[in-house]
């Protein structure tokens, strides 16, 4: 087997997509990171690209270039918006928008990369979801489409495994410091400390948590788990939580 040193990242510029590439980085594989910003950490081996994900033509015309030029080894698809509406509120281009960052950007990498993968028996998709694919209010569109990338990544763990390729789906909880998650509870607030009480762990999660578990599953050595969806969420998906 023949690894690959490459990984491709959607959203790496900041927050957990951030604190995956320099988790990835620190293992010594070279970093693709596909964002609408530029990167926030700066390093030999990363190497950014600025594309608008919502736009399907350029990410697929990026995603032609970059399987052309890079053999990837391992894609983390991490890049996602809220938009939270009620169900009444919730205009139905919401649902179409998030389809195509969460589900269809996902299908456009991978088709691009996944030639390269099998050329060399080897391949790691990790897709991030979330703790919502279980259900949270005002969150129709997230959702829906975080619940999707279970369903499609494991199906693709079960096209792809006779190729040397993992599929796994890692769902976050309530993660300090990020924007999307200040974006719904602001930093600092009553109803943070609120919600880190209510969770199990008694804290909110880090983006270190998140990327340390796509760091398990983006492995040499776990070749024997796929298609599996893992809840970083201190708890919150054994029970209920309001966020």
């Amino acid at each position: 087997m023949s690894v690959t040193q490459t990984a491709l990242v959607t959203g790496g510029s900041t927050g957990i997509g951030a604190a995956i590439v320099g988790t990835l980085l620190a293992r010594g594989l070279t970093v693709l990171s596909l964002d609408r910003q530029p990167p926030s950490i700066h390093h030999d081996r990363l190497i950014p690209f600025q594309v608008d994900l919502l736009d399907s033509a350029a990410t697929s015309h990026l995603a032609s270039e970059i399987a052309r030029d890079h053999h990837v080894g391992y894609l983390v698809h991490n890049a996602g918006v809220i938009r939270p509406n009620p169900v009444d509120d919730t205009p139905a281009s919401d649902l179409l928008d998030l389809t195509q960052l969460h589900l269809g950007t996902a299908l456009i990498l991978l088709k691009a990369v996944l030639p390269g993968m099998r050329q060399h028996q080897f391949g790691r998709v990790v897709l991030i979801s979330s703790r919502a694919a279980l259900g949270a209010g005002t969150r129709t569109a997230y959702s829906a489409t975080k619940a999707g990338l279970i369903g499609m990544g494991r199906t693709w763990a079960l096209e792809l495994a006779s190729d040397g390729i993992t599929v796994n789906m890692v769902a976050p909880g309530p993660i300090r410091a990020t924007d999307m998650f200040h974006e719904i509870i602001a930093a600092g607030s009553a109803r943070e400390q609120a919600l880190a009480q209510a969770i199990p762990v008694k804290r909110l999660g880090e983006v270190s948590d998140v990327a340390n578990a796509v760091s398990f599953f983006a492995s040499p050595d776990a070749g024997f788990i796929t298609g599996q969806t893992l809840y970083v969420c201190g708890g919150a998906s054994v029970g209920t939580l309001t966020i």
